[in-house]
């Protein structure tokens, strides 16, 4: 059985958070055919406006970095709100994913939300393999933005659910 733990992101972290960013969007740039340093220097550029954008949007969020047996393997950043879990953000490594890290992740805050009746709520890119997961996971499509779909899981309301 694998270990997993969350601490709190720190400065500390940025290099290992900007290495994962880089590792999500590789693909992407490779695709535009740019040098090594062009892309790195790209891949920099976004990795900060994405973390700016997070602060300026999400100034309460929880950001953590996932450890996995004593290894950094990814980021989980969530933003709690009287109505709705925000995942803002959710990243492994790639020779991380797929063994159930992501899963283990999420089920505390499905039940979290369930026990609460709040719903939890992601934006995924329409090209990523994994609004198949969240599809299973019991997440649905509410709106289309472009690139991105906006999905939810609503949690059965404690109060009125009876079995």
């Amino acid at each position: 059985m694998i270990t997993l733990e969350l601490f709190p992101v720190t400065a500390e972290d940025r290099p290992f958070l900007q290495q994962l960013y880089a590792s999500t969007r590789w693909h992407e740039v490779a695709l535009a055919g740019l040098a090594t340093e062009q892309a790195e220097a790209f891949l920099t550029m976004q990795f900060n406006a994405q973390s700016q954008h997070y602060r300026q949007h999400y100034p309460r969020a929880q950001c953590d970095r996932v450890v996995c047996d004593g290894v950094s393997v990814g980021r989980l950043y969530v933003d709690r709100s009287a109505d709705d879990i925000r995942i803002v953000d959710i990243a492994l490594l790639p020779e991380h994913r797929q063994r159930g890290i992501g899963t283990r992740l999420l089920q505390p805050i499905l039940a979290e939300a369930r026990q609460v009746g709040v719903s939890v709520s992601l934006h995924v890119d329409k090209q990523n393999s994994a609004r198949q997961w969240y599809r299973r996971l019991g997440f649905v499509t509410v709106e289309d933005r472009g690139v991105y779909d906006f999905m939810r899981y609503r949690a059965v309301d404690p109060v009125s659910f009876s079995p």
